[in-house]
C-alpha cells in the first residue's frame, strides 16, 4: 500500500489565517478583550478552543460566555473567509499526488456541513476520496475525529498515513492513530509551539509532500 496523506483544511490548504484572527477578534469583544495580532494568536492559540479563551482572558469562559463567542467567531469567519484563497500551489500539489496513483483525503475540524460545499467551491473536492469535517458542538480535540475518519477510509493502515497540518493538534491526533505528522508554518502555530511536538516543521506545502513521502517511504 502506497502513502495516503490526510490533508487538514483551515491554515493549511485554505490560507485564513487572517480570517481566523479576525474572527478572533470579533470573539473577544464580545468580552471586552483588546484585539490581537496574527503573530500573537499563534504564540497563544492551543487545542481545545476554550483553553484558548482561558490564555488570553485569564480565566476559563462561563458557559454563557463560551456561547457568545463561538458563535461571533463562527459568525465573522463565514464573512472574512469569502476573500480567503487557496494556499500557495494546492492544486498542482493536489493534482500531482493523485496522478502518482496514491490517495488523499481531507479532515477539518471546521463544521461538516459548512466546509463539504466551502471545499467544493474551491473546485478541490475530485481530488480527495473522504472529505469529512467535525460532527457535533466545536471545542474538542481532533483525534476522535481522526478515528472515524480513517475508519471511513477503505484499506488505509495507519501506520501508512502521513497528516498534514498546521496545528500541534494535527499532529496529535495523528499520533493517537499511529500516523506520521508534518506540520507546516502557514496556519495557526509560532514555530516554536510546532517544533515542541517533535514531528517534522516545515515551511511550505511541497516541502510537506516531499518529507511525508519520506517518512513513509
Amino acid at each position: 500500500m502506497r502513502t495516503h496523506l490526510v490533508w487538514d483544511w483551515n491554515g493549511t490548504l485554505l490560507d485564513d489565517i487572517e480570517a481566523v484572527v479576525g474572527a478572533s477578534n470579533a470573539a473577544f469583544a464580545e468580552v471586552g478583550l483588546e484585539p490581537i495580532t496574527a503573530e500573537r494568536y499563534r504564540e497563544m492559540y492551543c487545542i481545545p478552543i476554550p483553553r484558548f479563551y482561558e490564555r488570553m482572558m485569564g480565566r476559563l469562559p462561563t458557559a454563557e460566555e463560551w456561547l457568545v463567542m463561538d458563535d461571533a467567531f463562527h459568525r465573522h469567519y463565514v464573512e472574512l473567509r469569502a476573500a480567503c484563497g487557496l494556499t500557495e500551489g494546492v492544486e498542482e500539489l493536489l493534482t500531482g499526488w493523485g496522478a502518482g496513483g496514491r490517495s488523499q483525503s481531507l479532515l477539518s475540524m471546521y463544521g461538516h456541513d459548512e466546509l463539504v460545499p466551502v471545499v467544493r467551491s474551491y473546485g478541490i473536492e475530485r481530488h480527495f476520496v473522504r472529505v469529512d469535517g467535525r460532527v457535533g458542538p466545536s471545542g474538542g480535540t481532533k483525534a476522535e475525529h481522526m478515528v472515524r475518519h480513517l475508519a471511513g477510509l477503505d484499506g488505509v493502515e495507519p501506520g501508512r498515513v502521513v497528516v498534514i497540518g498546521d496545528a500541534v493538534d494535527d499532529a496529535l491526533a495523528a499520533r493517537h492513530v499511529g500516523a506520521g505528522a508534518v506540520l507546516y508554518t502557514g496556519g495557526s502555530h509560532s514555530r516554536e509551539a510546532l517544533r515542541a511536538v517533535g514531528v517534522p516543521v516545515v515551511d511550505s506545502l511541497g516541502e510537506a509532500v516531499r518529507v511525508a513521502e519520506e517518512m513513509v517511504g
